[in-house]
């Protein structure tokens, strides 16, 4: 069913805690906005989407997607303009990729339209929750589950759609140290590594662990074949700049995410005149680009973290410093120019920003 078909039901909050946020020191992912949209998905169709106060929801010890794991979601950002307007970073985007994850898990179709109509009319809905403070934003978080009641592995016949939001600050507070991973495989070809699948993160988080005691922020993943080629990073896409050039692994592999932030990058950069390379990328390629000082720049590239530079690469034991905060002129332009975009600073040329 298109989007236009639905009404919405809403039920405000009757407290809100609005004004309990101390919302100069925003954490990320910690405090949430008054209100959630809450679908169900049931003999084949969609019930119209409701808005409700934000609350705990109850659960069928058998649920399904708590056995089988059959969950998908995004994440997205509403900024507050200059001009005090409320709008949405590329929300088409994040509708494709969401549908493309759920059919590649199996899930019930969810239409790109209404995806944004759902997404659009939660963010209006609690537009006082868009912070003003540059840097900050509301961090929306759309996701899908199975409910079947069932112990038995099949697709599940019912699914609930949700949305709730988060005023946040930055993801990152500091450059990153990150290490190369050379036995832990985030995912395989023929997976579901191009699927935004809740698995997906779940398997990382032992590696990731490890990797903290020995002082890194973040893994760099590589293919789960030979561990031979750089894929992505634990909650971003990875970028370098190497003589001059942006390069970044390709996304037609199947064991990558398509990154919103990191295609965005591309553009940017590509309009600006730099030669841009998205191919297979060696670990190897990148330790002697570092070893001879011609890597000048490595970044992720991510909704949450948004562009966060790395200043150091761990492998096989060596360290690799890159050059410091002075030398990172590409990613520190791309942030400004993100940055100005997103609160109407600067014309929107590519069409990203949508208005609520």
């Amino acid at each position: 069913m298109e989007a236009k078909e639905f009404t919405i039901k809403t039920t405000p909050i009757n407290q809100s805690t609005f004004n309990e946020v101390d919302w100069e020191n925003l954490p990320f992912g910690k405090v949430f906005s008054d209100h959630m949209l809450v679908m169900d998905y049931k003999d084949g169709e969609w019930s119209s989407p409701e808005i409700t106060p934000f609350e705990a929801i109850n659960l069928h010890p058998a649920t399904s997607a708590i056995h089988y794991g059959q969950s998908v979601f995004e994440g997205m950002k509403a900024y507050r303009t200059v001009d005090d307007e409320v709008v949405i970073f590329r929300p088409e985007m994040n509708a494709k990729r969401f549908r493309e994850s759920a059919q590649r898990m199996c899930m019930a179709d969810f239409p790109e339209e209404l995806f944004e109509f759902c997404v659009n009319q939660i963010v209006k809905f609690d537009s006082k929750w868009v912070p003003s403070k540059k840097g900050d934003a509301l961090y929306i978080r759309p996701f899908m589950f199975a409910t079947d009641d069932y112990i038995g592995i099949k697709p599940s016949d019912t699914y609930r759609f949700m949305i709730f939001t988060c005023p946040v600050g930055a993801y990152y507070a500091e450059a990153l140290n990150v290490k190369i991973e050379e036995h832990y495989t985030r995912a395989a070809s023929g997976g579901v590594g191009s699927a935004k699948t809740a698995g997906n993160y779940a398997a990382s988080l032992y590696p990731a662990m490890e990797a903290k005691k020995e002082g890194y922020h973040q893994l760099v993943w590589t293919d789960g074949n030979s561990h031979e080629y750089i894929e992505e990073s634990g909650t971003m896409n990875i970028m370098f700049v190497i003589d001059g050039k942006l390069i970044t692994p390709d996304e037609s592999e199947d064991t990558i995410l398509a990154g919103i932030t990191k295609r965005s990058v591309v553009e940017l950069a590509r309009d600006w005149g730099m030669e841009v390379e998205e191919r297979k990328i060696k670990v190897v390629e990148i330790i002697e680009a570092a070893k001879d000082g011609r890597l000048t720049e490595a970044f992720g590239a991510g909704t949450a973290a948004t562009i966060a530079p790395i200043q150091m690469i761990g492998y096989k034991n060596e360290k690799y410093n890159l050059p410091g905060e002075e030398h990172r002129t590409f990613s520190t332009k791309v942030v400004e120019h993100l940055d100005r975009i997103k609160v109407g600073k600067e014309a929107d040329k590519f069409g990203w920003i949508k208005k609520v």
